[in-house]
């Protein structure tokens, strides 16, 4: 953990303590590069020098390639407002300003999808690139960007990158990024000139973290070492479809279940096909896909682009209609819930054509990714959208039977078509490696990875597997990996004007699979599912690796768009989207996916939309903005009145169990009671479930003495051996997300289950019979845990305290030297919030209680005065870590605080801090 910076009063960091820490880190940095200079170089770096790479705020730049003058109008936090005319130029500029801003996270991120972060960063990444390199992200997105995309995407990706290679123009490292002066030390690294194909090649990346169940599948085929198939079952309860609701309710689905009747398809078969990719009209939505067949932590240390691929990990959006507004409008909110990262992924601008027509097409703000051109979420003039992941399913592992070169495939054997790559080692030599592919392309990724070998030996076929001979491979069968259309979306959804022409963009949103709602200055509100979502044949549900060598399970198509689900100004008024099933299964002729988030999010904001309106009451943008900060913990509702009728010896545990009486269930930073409940939830887990899980899942480190087992199973000699945890602490298992509380849920009514009996071995002190036992036992760990960590007097306790967030540099702020991570690193922030609260901050029970995730952004748009609208991100719009809008927005973040969003050019004016003029 980096140290604390900054000085905190309460939940944030005081004022005078961020500049205070500012000024210390400048000091601190200024010596550091004076001593290593006068080593390296023999030079002084001053603190002018140091501020060389803030970006041009004011005045004027001349750019070449621009056809006219183009305005960047920056707020008091910076965020940038462009004005252009031509829709070239506003994208020229927006890739000259972001690359101002945030460069180098730029150039990270394009060295992370092609494979290239041996270049930047030495031999520590060379596993990564080994991974990334037989992914491919690089190559398929060339493939887009030749075949797929549209010319005018083309001629826009084009000039982004035209701004961003003016910007690099005549600079070196040091006068870009501070971090690019740091690697100079240890490295002769130069950046490259920005490509089109380096902007596509992100939405890959985007699609991997975001590529759903993946997790689910790998923990299946590992528990099995451990689990039978009915405890394994437990772990995997059903969604709740009575008492949580789903996206779509609606929805024309009746009249289309009888069309799949009459047409003879049936349920879970993949007989409606559309390898066109392209999009139809239709007055029916539909859905039809599979359970993924998935891959979880087995490549825990390749970056991630947006975020945690966690259980539990999720986002909230909703759109409430103007019949239950105070404006008699919509009211649209999201809050995308992501890896805390430093910047944060999301950068704030406005892309604005000063007279919108055919030459100039765009006026829309909202949140891109830096490297990007357009805006991914946001508003223009008439509509405004919002974005959760769906979670449906778009991969499917496959063992492979290998023999010889090749792999067997429906009784013969097949070559592996095959490349090899050069990884180019910063400070090291060079490596080749040969990637291979299945004729259908598949990457063979067990190459890369000794634990998908071991999952393909644990994993379970439904049809006899031939003799292994040279041994089974894993291959990944995914929609991201065939050239799409997601960035013809893009653009398309910042110029939609009503639900019609947002339903065709977003039909093009192929990868990643997304919510997205809806809501229009018109009054109408809405929501569709797009994606590229394959069919397979009838009895293939994905749940497990399938085995390669028979063609019965490869896909048979993908479903046509228009049989895809929406919703459109239905009867209720609103509409919630927080990762929960999209669709009732019993009403629907197809399977989406069998591992959905559960619905705790989404029906608590069921609940607070409804206990808004009823009798008629009305919701307004503050509304909106606090039911995004809503802290109550579902489970502790469940848990709590179980918890207080347990009997207690000890007067000092007595004393902890107190402070559950009256305690409303609200997970505040300063909150004694949610930091006990949270510890005794924690306890609960660990004793039910963590130490009966197999060591591939359990926190590295963690040991215990379990029952022998080889290939047949347990050893029923009582014979114990120890094993320790393998999985880092942010991704192991129990994580105490949403499934684990239905998990509980279901097991409260079995008091005896075999699950509240603590494992033997584990001592007696913490053995337990049943459920009252084991809650006893977790109440008494809680307390003394807590002691250990805040002190024996519970006056001093607070969630905050075990809760905090630090945001760390996504590279030499995890990697670098301690004096370099003090520079560039931030916190910590105590937070309130939790693990499937609406307020979502992340945190991992098996591992601890500190933030994982985060809601990476809040916004609500005013569809009655887009001025009126309100957003707010996780850090600030500079990647600079001296510059003061660094993280000028986190504590307002934290603290559930928006800040204004201007749209308007009257409101934009009065809003701007500084003006810089971009001539040609």
């Amino acid at each position: 953990m980096p140290p604390n910076t900054t000085a905190t009063t309460g939940d944030k960091p005081a004022k005078s303590g961020r500049k205070k820490g500012r000024r210390a880190r400048l000091i601190v940095l200024v010596l550091v590069l004076a001593v290593v200079g006068g080593v390296f170089y023999g030079a002084y770096w001053s603190v002018s020098t140091v501020r060389a790479s803030f970006p041009q705020t004011k005045g004027s730049i001349t750019l070449e390639g621009l056809s006219g003058p183009v305005t960047v109008k920056r707020d008091s936090y910076g965020i940038p407002q462009i004005y252009a005319s031509t829709d070239e130029d506003l994208f020229m500029a927006q890739g000259y300003v972001q690359a101002q801003d945030r460069f180098y996270e730029m150039d990270v991120r394009r060295h992370m999808t092609s494979g290239r972060l041996s270049e930047m960063f030495g031999k520590s990444q060379v596993k990564n690139d080994e991974f990334l390199r037989t992914m491919g992200w690089d190559r398929v997105a060339k493939e887009e960007y030749d075949t797929k995309l549209s010319d005018s995407t083309k001629k826009y990706l084009q000039a982004y990158s035209k701004g961003v290679n003016a910007y690099l123009q005549g600079k070196d490292g040091k006068d870009i990024s501070l971090e690019y002066a740091a690697l100079g030390f240890v490295n002769d690294y130069k950046p490259e000139q920005w490509t089109p194909v380096d902007s596509v090649s992100w939405l890959k990346a985007m699609a991997w973290d975001l590529r759903g169940n993946m997790d689910d599948e790998i923990d299946r085929a590992l528990m099995t070492s451990r689990l039978g198939a009915q405890q394994i079952k437990d772990l995997y309860p059903d969604y709740p479809y009575s008492r949580n609701q789903t996206i779509v309710q609606d929805g024309q689905y009746d009249e289309l279940t009888k069309t799949f009747e009459q047409s003879g398809s049936t349920s879970g078969t993949g007989s409606s096909t559309d390898t066109s990719g392209s999009s139809t009209s239709s007055s029916t939505g539909s859905a039809l896909t599979s359970q993924l067949a998935s891959l979880y932590n087995v490549l825990d240390d390749v970056p991630t682009a947006v975020g945690v691929n966690g259980q539990g990990i999720g986002s909230n959006s909703w759109v409430v209609g103007g019949e239950h507004t105070i404006t008699g409008k919509p009211l649209l909110a999201n809050d995308p819930h992501l890896s805390a990262s430093l910047p944060s992924v999301w950068y704030q601008m406005g892309l604005h054509c000063t007279t919108v027509s055919s030459k100039c097409q765009y006026d829309v703000t909202g949140y891109t990714f830096a490297g990007m051109p357009g805006v991914i979420i946001g508003h223009n003039a008439d509509i405004a959208w919002g974005m959760t992941n769906s979670g449906v399913d778009v991969t499917d592992l496959y063992l492979e039977k290998l023999s010889g070169d090749g792999y067997l495939y429906n009784g013969k054997t097949k070559p592996f078509t095959t490349r090899t790559e050069t990884i180019k080692v910063a400070g090291g030599a060079s490596k080749k490696i040969v990637v291979r592919q299945t004729a259908d392309g598949m990457p063979l990724l067990s190459d890369r990875d000794d634990e998908l070998v071991q999952v393909g030996k644990k994993a379970s076929v439904d049809t006899a597997a031939p003799d292994r001979g040279d041994g089974y491979g894993i291959a990944l069968r995914w929609t991201a990996l065939d050239p799409g259309t997601t960035m013809d979306a893009v653009f398309a959804l910042d110029k939609a004007s009503d639900w019609s022409s947002f339903r065709d963009a977003a039909a093009q949103f192929d990868v990643p699979s997304q919510n997205l709602i809806y809501a229009d200055t018109k009054n109408n509100i809405g929501y569709t599912l797009p994606g590229k979502i394959p069919t397979r044949s009838s009895g293939d549900d994905g749940s497990i690796p399938a085995p390669g060598w028979d063609s019965t399970y490869k896909w048979t198509g993908f479903i046509k768009q228009n049989e895809l689900p929406y919703e459109y100004d239905p009867k209720r008024g609103y509409i919630v989207t927080a990762n929960q099933a999209v669709i009732d299964k019993d009403k629907y002729p197809y399977t989406l996916t069998t591992d959905w988030g559960y619905g705790t999010r989404s029906q608590r904001i069921t609940d607070l939309i409804e206990s808004k309106i009823k009798d008629g009451g009305k919701i307004s943008t503050d509304d909106m903005r606090q039911m995004q900060t809503d802290n109550s913990s579902e489970i502790a509702k469940l848990l709590v009145p179980k918890l207080l009728k347990i009997n207690l010896d000890d007067k000092d545990v007595r004393e902890a169990q107190k402070l559950l009486e009256g305690w409303d269930y609200t997970q505040d930073s300063d909150s004694a009671a949610a930091a006990y409940f949270n510890a005794v939830w924690r306890n609960i887990l660990k004793l039910a479930f963590g130490n009966k899980l197999p060591k591939e899942l359990r926190v590295k480190g963690q040991c215990l003495w379990v029952d022998k087992v080889d290939s047949t199973g347990p050893v029923d000699d009582d014979t114990k051996v120890r094993e320790c945890g393998e999985r880092d602490a942010d991704q192991a298992q129990p994580d105490g997300g949403d499934r684990w509380f239905e998990v509980v849920r279901n097991l409260m009514d079995k008091p005896n289950s075999d699950w509240w009996k603590t494992p033997a071995g584990v001592g007696d002190r913490n053995k337990a019979d049943n459920m009252d036992e084991l809650f006893k036992r977790a109440l008494i760990d809680a307390r003394w845990e807590l002691t250990a960590k805040l002190g024996k007097d519970i006056d001093t306790w607070s969630w905050g305290r075990l809760h905090r967030l630090f945001l760390k540099n996504q590279t030499l702020g995890t990697s670098g030297p301690a004096v370099v991570q003090y520079i560039l690193n931030r916190g910590p922030w105590k937070l309130s919030g939790g693990e499937a609260t609406v307020n979502a901050t992340g945190w991992n029970a098996a591992g601890g209680y500190g933030v994982v995730w985060v809601p990476s952004m809040r916004m609500v748009v005013n569809l009655d005065d887009l001025d009126k609208s309100k957003w707010i991100n996780l850090t600030g719009a500079s990647g600079h870590a001296f510059s003061s809008h660094y993280t000028d927005q986190t504590s307002k973040w934290a603290d559930g605080e928006l800040l204004p969003w201007s749209f308007s050019d009257k409101a934009v004016d009065k809003s701007t801090s500084d003006t810089l003029v971009l001539k040609p």
